[in-house]
């Protein structure tokens, strides 16, 4: 006998239908996962703790559709093993699939009474089993085989004789929406109603020649190829070509659906320019109109492409019915979800489900026109109403741009104004308390999944709800740093031999040094004007931040004196704007936006109370006790008291290692009036429109940062000193260690070690750490005390756990990595912000704050 081949779509609910003893758990576990399978029989064990308890059955078929459905709802194919002969057991399966948008699959085991009855007897559980039990289930079956397709099964399979029964041979097939191995590019066209003269300017724009492009682009139509317009005939056909030809791909419109019913001789209303349609098509062939019959039957009503990132339909999708397959479904693809109500021009009011969007993957789509695309909650319309007079757009993927081309003329006047049913620009309904509250999961390209804990979300919502700056204006929050492995350095906790010998073992060749600036982390988001801040953030009044990196404003009135915070920040903002342009950045990064990390100096600019309240208090009660101690033991071991040598010769050193500590912390604070005094010292530029940097090596960034320096006229910008160090050459790391030495000895901080390329990995493929800091031994007494170079000390303090905070410091770099390429790629607020407030929240995860 042939092998039966019986095909299965990949997501769906199937459901096994047959007699008691007929075969169908065996079966079950030879062609499906033991995961996909949810039985009847183990569901009464759970219930019940006896699998043949028929009274626990009611409670067993709750388990069991609870667990079918939350497996549906997570996108896996479920595999039901029941008799499910009788028609109501069937019913609330097919319901089930229903609700979730799968199509349900019968597969019939219709074996011979003897077959099940022997069987049966085989097994000692069910040996006792009345025979007209397996007769009651085969009557039921044999009356329900010839409906089974009416009660909605979308496939029905039966198999016969036990022959059938083991040649069969299940075979998944993947659903037809499913493209997500097309990986494009791709060129997303939105509607055309008829513009076929507009539709091959575009096509010509975009370097399509006869409907192909050299470079192996694909197009993909949203929809509404026809009506309206002045050549119906010539889109379809030239769409036809290209999709036959595989170069195009394209989904149904409502108006193809409307067309392909009345080809089909169904009775529709001709309007909306369908009778327009009607008379063009009046001029071609029989052929060519069964041509469109059958090219319009065949559209599916969604593609999911690019590994799931992209969806492309009609009308719009929510998240929910991404890859289903369903009247449902395919009814939102094309028309939308309306409200029931109509608008002043008789026209049905759509709900804005784009609002309400938070999906990962990107939704292209058009149905209603709109003068000017804008990307809302990761979605976009490109119905620009050629038609009407507008613009004819496509948006090219995965490159996120934009190519338009303006109508000939206004071929068809709208039913109402062309104007923008979707929320405005990046504003919109853009945050929302569910978007960051509770436990979640956060989704990067470079370190996978980042999990931050509801405890740590709660934490983070109290600063970012009361303290930060304007969330459209907090695009990124620094990561924190990891500092070199501990060393064993005579007299040092921390020394560049570490730093050097993990770069060398994780295979990064060259690092750069650089100077670390004692100041306080500031990012600074500058616009070119009021006019970009209002059209990429969305804020009006100001041109930009500057904040701490907990997301603070970082000047308020208390710092700034008599002059507003927000005043000295535009301040900043601007010495910081006439740099950028006087460097030339603007042009050369063809950007009205910047966004810099750096180092805002002196330290005492934002931590005047922590320097009063922690380290000035402890210099001062050194100073008020340790002299008169030292002095009375001086004078009572001038007067021969014995034993008071030793306790004197320790007070002594305490005096001079509490000189130390307060030399140190001095050494970074001086006043400031206004911006008098203050120093701004920038090392990344992290992104520009439409382009992160995170990722470009620190020697272009570097040669950026120097040239903003060198142009800028106030005085405000401070250059960071570095030293290129080749981490397998003896010499080079000498080098690198001396100049550590040099600039820690004249008071500096210590120095930060990156690898040259920027974004790294290490020997095994895992995302590298961005760098590692090094502090000088004797800034390390304002961290650890004053004491803290005691041998004793040290040994204590060398037991010190880097684990944690390394891994800490990877998590919050990978998440403000991704907070970057969404905000450079033009993604939605609330998406760029879920990574920007995870970051915040790994913070308050319990990490030695020394470290």
């Amino acid at each position: 006998m042939t092998t039966r081949t019986l095909p299965v779509t990949d997501l769906s609910l199937v459901v096994l239908v047959g007699a008691t003893g007929s075969g169908k758990s065996t079966f079950a576990r030879r062609h499906f996962k033991p995961t996909e399978i949810v039985s009847s029989d183990f569901c009464r064990g759970l219930v019940a703790d006896d699998e043949n308890d028929q009274s626990a059955s009611k409670d067993a078929f709750d388990v069991l559709h609870y667990i079918a459905g939350k497996r549906l709802a997570a996108g896996r194919l479920t595999v039901v093993d029941a008799t499910n002969v009788q028609q109501e057991a069937r019913r609330q399966l097919v319901r089930l699939a229903r609700e979730h948008d799968v199509l349900p699959i019968a597969i019939v085991l219709d074996l011979p009474e003897e077959v099940c009855r022997t069987r049966n007897a085989g097994r000692p559980d069910r040996a006792d089993m009345p025979a007209h039990v397996i007769q009651r289930h085969r009557r039921e079956l044999r009356r329900s085989l010839r409906g089974l397709e009416r009660e909605g099964f979308r496939k029905v399979h039966v198999l016969r004789s036990v022959e059938e029964v083991e040649e069969a041979e299940v075979v998944l097939e993947r659903r037809y929406n499913d493209l997500r191995h097309l990986t494009g590019p791709f060129d997303i066209i939105g509607d055309i109603h008829g513009c076929r003269s507009e539709l091959d300017t575009l096509l010509a724009r975009l370097g399509y020649v006869d409907g192909h492009h050299p470079e192996g682009r694909t197009a993909v139509f949203v929809g509404d190829l026809v009506d309206r317009g002045p050549d119906s005939p010539g889109v379809l056909r030239r769409v036809m070509a290209m999709v036959a030809s595989g170069d195009a791909l394209c989904v149904p419109g409502n108006h193809e659906n409307k067309l392909g019913r009345w080809l089909k001789g169904k009775k529709v209303q001709q309007t909306h320019g369908l009778a327009e349609t009607i008379e063009q098509l009046e001029g071609e062939s029989e052929e060519f109109r069964a041509q469109v019959a059958r090219f319009i039957d065949g559209l599916v009503s969604h593609y999911v492409l690019d590994g799931g990132a992209l969806v492309v339909c009609h009308a719009g999708l929510p998240e929910k019915y991404h890859g289903r397959t369903s009247g449902r479904v395919r009814s939102h693809a094309l028309y939308g979800d309306t409200t029931g109500e109509t608008d002043e021009f008789g026209l049905p009011v759509r709900y804005p489900w784009a609002e309400d969007y938070r999906g990962r993957a990107a939704v292209v789509y058009g149905h209603t026109p709109v003068p000017n695309t804008s990307w809302v909650n990761n979605t976009i319309c490109l119905d620009t109403g050629a038609v009407f007079g507008g613009r004819m757009t496509a948006l090219r993927w995965p490159e996120r741009e934009l190519v338009d081309v303006p109508a000939e003329r206004v071929w068809y006047e709208p039913a109402r104004p062309l104007a923008t049913e979707a929320p405005g620009g990046h504003e919109g309904r853009p945050l929302d308390l569910a978007d960051v509250h509770g436990r979640r999961i956060v989704e990067t390209r470079h370190l996978g999944n980042v999990a931050v804990r509801e405890e740590n979300a709660a934490a983070a919502l109290e600063v970012m709800s009361r303290f930060a700056v304007d969330p459209r204006l907090l695009a990124y929050l620094p990561p924190t740093m990891a500092p070199t492995a501990t060393s064993r350095a005579e007299g040092y906790l921390e020394h560049p031999a570490e730093a050097f010998a993990q770069y060398r073992a994780d295979g990064v060749e060259r690092v750069v040094c650089e100077e670390k600036h004692m100041g306080s982390r500031a990012v600074a988001l500058v616009c070119r004007d009021e006019k970009a801040a209002q059209e990429r953030f969305g804020v009006t009044g100001v041109t930009g931040a500057l904040h701490t990196r907990t997301g603070r404003p970082f000047f308020t009135e208390s710092v700034s004196g008599s002059a507003a915070g927000q005043n000295v920040t535009e301040q900043v903002l601007d010495r910081l704007r006439t740099a950028i342009g006087a460097a030339g950045l603007w042009d050369e990064l063809d950007t009205d936006w910047l966004l810099l990390d750096g180092e805002l100096m002196p330290w005492s600019l934002k931590s005047a109370g922590l320097l009063r309240s922690q380290y000035a208090a402890v210099g001062a009660a050194s100073g008020a006790v340790l002299p008169g101690a030292i002095d009375a033991l001086e004078r009572a071991v001038a007067r021969g008291v014995e034993g008071l040598g030793g306790l004197l010769d320790k007070q002594r050193e305490r005096e001079v290692d509490a000189a130390a500590f307060t030399e140190a912390y001095r050494r970074y604070c001086w006043p400031t009036q206004g911006l008098e005094g203050v120093r701004f010292a920038p090392f990344q530029l992290l992104a520009a429109r439409g382009r992160s940097l995170a990722a470009v090596p620190h020697g272009e960034q570097l040669a950026w940062l120097d040239r903003l320096v060198e142009h800028d006229p106030t005085g405000l910008l401070q250059v960071t000193r570095r030293l290129v160090v080749d981490t397998g050459d003896e010499a080079s790391v000498r080098a690198g260690t001396d100049w550590w030495l040099e600039l820690t000895g004249a008071g500096g901080e210590g120095m930060v070690v990156k690898p040259l390329a920027a974004l790294v990995r290490d020997a095994k493929g895992r995302l590298g750490q961005p760098g590692v800091k090094v502090r000088g031994r004797e800034y390390l007494r304002i961290i650890y005390g004053p004491e803290y170079t005691r041998p004793e000390n040290l040994e204590r303090l060398r037991q010190r756990f880097l684990g944690h905070k390394r891994s800490l410091a990877l998590r919050e770099y990978a998440l403000g990595l991704e907070a970057l390429d969404r905000l450079a790629e033009g993604e939605p607020l609330w998406r760029v912000h879920e990574a920007v407030f995870a970051v915040l929240a790994l913070e308050s995860e319990p990490v030695d704050p020394r470290l």
